[in-house]
């Protein structure tokens, strides 16, 4: 996101001391791209100063001579004269001319050594040095100065201050320096002002000290300074920029509560930010605040009002603005005119959008091109409409390689294939190359008209110049190319989408899914999920279901735990046809663990097995000795025996299996349901009991035969 920041507002001093800067620093810039003195000519200036030596010819013999080194020491030499004495306006001359040379170090040295001369005018000698390298940019050298000036006990204005900071935060120089002059301020006993705070509050900004930042916002009044218009765009933007938009917006209350005069570079700055945000109802708060204010909006407001009513379709609202910018000589852009073309096109007012670009006499192809996607896809537009249209704007000359693009779009896809081809030809006369637009078109229009193979010679060329097409490309065309089974180009086209970062939508993949398992490939449908998970893109439930159905079929019962592990990874919920799939193809391959283990998770969960792989399931589970495995499913199943889950038969395999295991009272419970539904226990069933009851007549000394045969009767309801 690009912040706009509020531009600084310089003093009339700097542009005052800018223009004398620019002409005095003449030849200090160029002092040292030129060769140094020979001797002939050294010798040649030292007479002149011999023959004339005070301040002032020294000054004119500096000035004329571009070599540094050469300059050092002449001022050198006139400093060892018994009858001459420097002053501030030569050290001024000797010290900028090391500065232009970015020779810090020697900057520091000629100043310290100017102060301990004793010059009355030294301070003024420094602050002038100070405004000299500012105004040209030499700010490593300006620190140096300040430095300078704050260890000797000098004391500058909070003026001067200002403007270091402002160029070195409009520098991009770092907090480093911002808080050195600040700290050095202070030092000397400087109280900063609402422009020495807003400075110092964009530098950390700037170096994403936004909490420093915000506590100097919030002190500002302990330090008795007032927040100003200029202080509240900093603040907004910088936490706005910051991603901290919850903030801001308690600032901007703020804003409305303190009554602080706002000015345009304010409103300029935060509403298109809220906007762009998607804070609209503040943003539509603060241009009535705007409104209240009387200040006039510019063009960067007017065209986020303008596409914010014109995308919430309030195209009166949109276009009032627009005569506003126009009545105060502002000329729309082409972005402006775009979105409310595309506003009216919503509307369906598709006469007002054309009437609009003619009154203003718009003659860009950007809002034609927006006028021209109306009447393609709007339902007041028509066929005619769009070639009118078109033809319109080859007459004005105003069509571009888009307006081609949006026309063989709307051709193809509405299969006027006679058409395409004829504007495809036009398109290369006028001068227009194909691109990946145009190509896209015609493989859209191919596959529609069932002409598989023409739009996967298209895709080849495509594949071939490297181009990207967008993902309702790829997913028409995998979508044809499974209906007419190429389930392999299928693939490779949706391995080119994801290799250039184009996703396909979720139909689109579940179709390819679908193809894959039709024809047996599921090998291929694991790697391709694999794939496709690095992509953000995941199978439905139903697809899954297909999935396992399939490797059921192709008994891949060890790819099918794989894909359960991958739906449980995904958050993929199992329904019960995938539950009865994996119940059923772990019965079918011996794997009793794995079958009880998903069979007590799917009753667990309120899903009902279907009774024919339920009954499969538990005769399998018997077999291994294994049934008392499935004690909680088969508890919870007891309970729903309403449902029509369990039958007589499955009832036996349970009383056969747990008694076998030795759960015979488990078992027992289960006879009490085979009881209350009236069913008839099985002649198996019927043995077990009889036999288990003689075994403990014998240990009681009863007959528990009789007991069970009588038990019997009587839930049967005979005599």
């Amino acid at each position: 996101m690009i912040i706009k920041s509020p531009k600084p507002l310089l003093s009339s001093t700097i542009r005052l001391i800018s223009h004398v800067a620019s002409l005095s620093c003449t030849n200090y810039i160029q002092s040292t791209d030129q060769n140094p003195l020979n001797s002939t000519q050294y010798e040649a200036k030292i007479q002149s100063l011999r023959n004339k030596l005070h301040p002032e010819t020294l000054i004119t013999i500096l000035s004329s001579t571009s070599d540094l080194n050469s300059s050092l020491r002449l001022f050198k030499w006139a400093s060892l004269q018994h009858h001459f004495q420097h002053t501030t306006d030569t050290y001024y001359h000797m010290i900028m001319k090391l500065g232009m040379a970015s020779r810090v170090d020697e900057v520091e040295g000629f100043c310290n050594e100017m102060v301990k001369a004793g010059f009355s005018a030294s301070e003024q000698a420094l602050l002038r040095l100070i405004d000299g390298f500012v105004i040209n940019h030499k700010l490593d050298e300006a620190l140096r100065v300040f430095s300078v000036l704050g260890l000797n006990g000098y004391k500058p204005s909070v003026s001067l201050v200002n403007r270091v900071l402002g160029v070195l935060v409009e520098e991009k120089k770092g907090i480093k320096d911002v808080l050195f002059v600040y700290k050095e301020m202070v030092k000397t006993g400087i109280c900063p002002n609402t422009e020495t705070l807003n400075w110092v509050m964009q530098a950390l900004f700037d170096d994403d000290w936004v909490d420093s930042a915000l506590d100097q916002y919030k002190r500002m009044e302990k330090k008795g300074c007032c927040a100003n218009s200029r202080t509240y765009g900093i603040v907004v933007s910088g936490l706005i920029g910051k991603n901290r938009l919850d903030q801001a917006l308690v600032v901007l209350s703020d804003v409305f509560e303190s009554g602080c005069v706002l000015e345009l570079e304010f409103f300029s700055c935060v509403l298109p930010l809220l906007f762009e945000m998607g804070e609209y109802d503040m943003g539509l708060r603060l241009f009535g605040k705007m409104k209240s204010l009387n200040v006039v909006p510019d063009l960067s407001v007017y065209e986020v009002l303008i596409r914010y009513f014109a995308k919430n379709q309030c195209t009166d609202d949109a276009m009032d603005l627009v005569n506003d910018m126009v009545s105060r000589d502002l000329k729309p852009s082409d972005c402006v005119f775009v979105d409310l073309v595309n506003g009216f096109c919503m509307l369906n007012k598709l006469r007002e959008a054309k009437q609009l670009l003619q009154d203003h006499q718009v003659t860009k192809a950007g809002s034609y091109n927006a006028l021209l996607k109306g009447y393609c896809y709007c339902q007041a537009g028509s066929y005619a409409d769009v070639m009118w249209l078109f033809q319109e704007m080859v007459e004005k000359n105003i069509t571009n390689s888009l307006s081609w693009n949006i026309l063989v779009s709307y051709l193809s896809e509405n299969q006027r294939y006679d058409m395409v081809y004829k504007a495809v030809t036009r398109m290369i006369v006028s001068g227009n190359p194909l691109d990946s637009t145009i190509y896209a078109a015609l493989i859209i229009g191919s596959c529609k008209s069932n002409k598989v193979h023409d739009a996967l010679d298209l895709f080849h060329h495509i594949r071939e110049e490297q181009w990207i097409i967008d993902s309702s490309c790829y997913d028409t065309l995998i979508e044809s190319l499974c209906q007419t089974n190429k389930i392999q180009d299928a693939v490779d086209v949706f391995h080119h989408g994801l290799f250039n970062k184009c996703i396909v939508c979720i139909s689109t993949f579940s179709i390819l899914i679908k193809g894959l398992c039709l024809n047996a490939k599921v090998n291929k449908v694991v790697d391709l999920l694999h794939l496709a998970s690095h992509h953000g893109l995941s199978c439905s439930s139903e697809d899954y279901s297909i999935i396992m159905k399939s490797m059921y079929t192709l008994s891949k019962s060890n790819d099918l735990l794989t894909i359960v592990g991958r739906m449980v990874v995904e958050g993929c919920p199992l329904s019960s046809e995938t539950y009865n799939h994996i119940v059923k193809s772990m019965s079918d391959h011996q794997r009793s663990t794995e079958c009880a283990l998903y069979l007590n998770q799917m009753v667990n969960k309120g899903l009902l097995p279907d009774t024919e792989i339920l009954s499969g399931s538990l005769s399998f589970l018997a077999q291994k000795l294994q049934l008392h495995m499935l004690l909680p499913a088969i508890h919870k199943l007891l309970s729903v025996s309403d449902h029509n889950v369990l039958n007589h038969a499955i009832c036996n395999v349970i009383i056969d299996g747990l008694w076998k295991e030795g759960y015979k009272h488990e078992a027992r419970l289960v006879l009490d349901v085979i009881l209350e539904n009236g069913w008839v226990p099985d002649s198996t069933t019927h043995r077990l009991l009889i036999s288990s009851g003689s075994s403990e007549a014998d240990e009681k000394g009863g007959d528990t035969q009789d007991e069970i045969t009588n038990i019997l009767s009587e839930g049967f309801g005979e005599p």
